[in-house]
């Protein structure tokens, strides 16, 4: 695209993973010093959808790519509009809930993450990227209403 950045120059698609585990806790990265936007801020994580490429095949090879897991992506939770003004950005953020099925995650691109962890639903960290707190109240009600 000659010089042109997705979700700065036109429109990007970034890939949200809700990852949870057995105990029903959630898996979250900060975001680095060199994050596109949001830096410092926690996530459910993910990344851009290449051209080409499925949304599921993105979002698994990003996880790889990041953390070093293989996960199995289930099913779409939402899609948000990502629109950042202040740093003049705009992205479309399908996210979906996975699981991994092979290894235990590490932070392999230490300059877009900072630190990672497993979460409660209860126990959050309060510094929540924009996409993140949307999809969090979303999950949360997905939670409630799968309950007998």
């Amino acid at each position: 695209m000659n010089g042109m950045r997705r979700g700065i120059d036109y429109i990007g698609v970034g890939v949200g993973a809700i990852i949870v585990d057995d105990a029903g806790r959630v898996f979250l990265a900060q975001r680095g010093p060199k994050a596109k936007n949001e830096r410092g801020l926690w996530e459910f994580p993910g990344g851009s959808v290449e051209f080409g490429e499925t949304l599921r095949d993105a979002l698994a090879r990003e996880i790889r790519e990041e953390y070093g897991v293989t996960i199995d992506v289930g099913d779409m939770l939402t899609v948000t509009d990502h629109i950042l003004p202040e740093e003049k950005q705009h992205w479309v953020s399908p996210s979906f809930i996975c699981r991994i099925t092979e290894g235990e995650p590490v932070i392999l691109e230490p300059e877009k993450c900072s630190a990672i962890g497993w979460f409660a639903l209860d126990d959050m960290p309060a510094a929540l990227t924009q996409v993140t707190q949307h999809d969090l109240e979303l999950y949360r009600e997905y939670v409630q209403s799968r309950k007998p």
